[in-house]
């Protein structure tokens, strides 16, 4: 079938913006621009390729989706540096209102739920063991009162996490830090409704079910058991969130 006059100038647009793409992306391999320089101006780019300022654009648009250049608006185009945005970054240090460790739980419940369901298929006698040893040192530190109860929750999280088989998403969570749990920056009684031992033991036995279901292999219900401490972590963020709002 032969093309139609609109495909042709189409199609030799896309043409022109890959190899832009491709001329700038060798001259940045090359070492020609360095990381934070400013790149040539559109007007610039325009001249040196010989091409109309909409290919520019397209062909800039396409190397910031590949994490080479950021634009800033009314300055322009700057060289990132390749190997710091290959990798997924959260910065829990921006974490810090109860809005944003709610926006947290909502993508840990995504994430961890899969992530309990990959472990009950793929975990290893090693990791059922590592997890009781976990799960008891947290009951130790709920009974003595120590304050350490914390690291415990989040080992427990990192190594379901691990037993995925897949490194990302204990990757991820360890980027998020102590903000994984909520309790490490809310007031844990606030947060259940409750006095501190028995928000600390309802959280045990959420785990103890995590646990169970991983151990006996049952993929399901290791879902279902990471959903519903997941929502239930939630559910008391927004009890306290209405706590504040009303104080």
């Amino acid at each position: 079938m032969t093309p139609t006059h609109a495909a042709i100038p189409e199609r030799r647009s896309r043409n022109l913006t890959k190899n832009v793409v491709a001329a700038l992306s060798e001259r940045i391999r090359n070492g020609e621009f360095h990381v934070g320089e400013k790149l040539p101006t559109e007007s610039e780019l325009m001249e040196a390729f010989g091409v109309s300022r909409t290919v520019i654009r397209e062909a800039i648009s396409r190397l910031q989706a590949a994490g080479l250049v950021e634009t800033r608006h009314g300055i322009g185009t700057f060289l990132l540096d390749p190997q710091s945005e290959q990798h997924l970054r959260i910065n829990a240090e921006n974490i810090l209102t109860m809005l944003d460790l709610m926006a947290i739980l909502e993508l840990r419940i995504s994430l961890e739920t899969e992530a309990a369901g990959l472990a009950a298929q793929r975990r290893t006698e090693a990791h059922v063991q590592q997890l009781r040893s976990i799960l008891d040192e947290f009951a130790q530190h709920v009974h003595k009162k120590t304050g350490n109860a914390v690291v415990s929750d989040i080992a427990f999280h990192l190594l379901v996490a691990t037993a995925t088989g897949n490194r990302y998403f204990h990757d991820i969570l360890k980027q998020l830090g102590k903000t994984i749990i909520p309790r490490a920056r809310i007031n844990s009684a606030a947060l259940a409704d409750n006095d501190r031992d028995t928000y600390l033991n309802r959280v045990h036995l959420e785990h103890e079910d995590i646990y169970n279901a991983i151990a006996r292999k049952d993929p399901d219900a290791a879902r279902a058991a990471m959903r519903t401490h997941l929502a239930n972590s939630r559910e008391r963020l927004r009890k306290a969130q209405e706590l504040a709002r009303k104080g």
